[in-house]
């Protein structure tokens, strides 16, 4: 099943779709297509919605049992383990969205970063399938999911080396506002400790980049730590963390395509790996470099091959 909905689209955007899907109200299209007939229509629709906006949602086999996809929306999907939820922007980011620009960065850096992110990407792994030896396993844990509205409150990584742990960097910060209860109890940090413990992001931030150093990381759900940890380098005003990556997420994705989800805890579970400690940075990469090293596993008999 699958469910389209357009606004302000084109009339013959519109029309296109009424060759495979029933339209049942203005803008309201349904029917059934196989999986290369709704990614086809997907692009048509990218391609032609102009200034717009489209969203598609359709039957799949994962946890929630569906997916979706958006053009042209303030709405934003984000992946959070594994579960695709929709973020709502508060009215100060729909005007920065709407405006073209995100606060701190000129036209000049976002172009640049995306460049870089384009080249991170290239040499991610996917296309080499190539898995570093030497690595840093990084998390972050923040006060929230949004990483221009929320700020992040611990970092840890774990420095490896031929599948052991050489050095290891966990730094708690300072914030601007008062801890939330609910993220207080969900990782065991309290207004106290960051108030007795924590350092300013600005130092934090230079501490962490020092110690990855030029080195690739590994993640569960990059792009959530690479958001906020993206994020804090523009309000701190140093450049922008860009070091290539590897995403057990996504690796998860490729090789165990019919797991319910794709959290950390349950690859951890399916895995046998302990993961009663999760939600604290040092502990959530323990796990994640231990499921690193089975989703590699995995690959090696994929033929994949360890890089320097």
């Amino acid at each position: 099943m699958i469910v389209i909905r357009l606004e302000n689209a084109p009339i013959s955007l519109r029309g296109d779709l009424t060759k495979w899907l029933l339209e049942i109200d203005s803008g309201i299209f349904v029917g059934q297509v196989s999986t290369r007939v709704r990614d086809h229509l997907w692009g048509r629709i990218v391609k032609n919605v102009k200034n717009g906006r489209a969203t598609m949602v359709f039957n799949t086999n994962n946890e929630q049992g569906l997916e979706f996809r958006v053009q042209g929306n303030v709405w934003e999907p984000i992946d959070f383990d594994g579960i695709k939820l929709i973020l709502r922007p508060s009215p100060a980011r729909i005007k920065q969205k709407q405006h073209g620009y995100i606060h701190g960065t000129s036209q000049a850096a976002r172009r640049l970063a995306a460049k870089r992110v384009s080249k991170v990407k290239m040499h991610a792994g996917v296309k080499k399938k190539q898995y570093p030896k030497k690595y840093v396993v990084i998390d972050v844990e923040t006060t929230g999911l949004n990483d221009r509205e929320n700020e992040i409150i611990e970092i840890g990584a774990l420095k490896v080396s031929d599948g052991k742990i050489v050095d290891e960097f966990n730094i708690l910060i300072k914030l601007s506002i008062p801890l939330p209860e609910n993220i207080s109890k969900l990782t065991g940090i309290t207004q106290t400790i960051l108030d007795e413990k924590g350092i300013v992001l600005t130092t934090a931030m230079k501490c962490f980049i020092g110690f990855v150093g030029n080195l690739p990381t590994v993640a569960h759900n990059v792009q959530f730590d690479y958001g906020f940890l993206r994020a804090a380098c523009g309000k701190c005003g140093i450049p922008i963390f860009d070091n290539r990556y590897f995403d057990t997420l996504a690796i998860a994705k490729k090789y165990l395509p019919n797991m319910q989800n794709f959290k950390l805890k349950t690859l951890s579970e399916y895995f046998g790996i302990n993961s009663t400690d999760a939600h604290h940075s040092i502990q959530d990469c323990m796990i994640t470099k231990q499921v690193f090293e089975k989703l590699v596993e995995l690959a090696t008999y994929s033929q994949e091959t360890l890089v320097d």
